[in-house]
């Protein structure tokens, strides 16, 4: 699957990141989506679990951070998430 590459170097995808930006775990994704210089959509949560019915709807649980891109959902696996990007994406982008 070819990925598009926007004007200011971006790549477009469909991946939807739903996390909160005190959790350390959430952070490692952020860090990673931008080293490999993927454009996506952010949508906070809230601190409360029980506050968080978009994410147990879509998901089925409620941690953070949990991802879609199109119709893959990784729920609350840091590790799983970042292993999906780079295998679907490609390694780190180079400087």
């Amino acid at each position: 699957m070819a990925h598009r590459a926007s004007l200011d170097g971006m790549i477009d995808t469909n991946i939807v990141l739903y996390q909160a930006e005190w959790c350390p775990y959430c952070a490692r994704v952020r860090s990673k989506l931008t080293d490999m210089l993927l454009d996506y959509k952010n949508v906070n949560v809230p601190h409360a679990h029980a506050e968080r019915a978009n994410v147990k709807e879509l998901f089925g649980v409620t941690g953070i951070p949990s991802m879609t891109d199109g119709d893959i959902k990784i729920a609350d696996d840091d590790d799983a998430i970042i292993a999906y990007l780079e295998k679907t994406y490609g390694a780190k982008q180079s400087s």
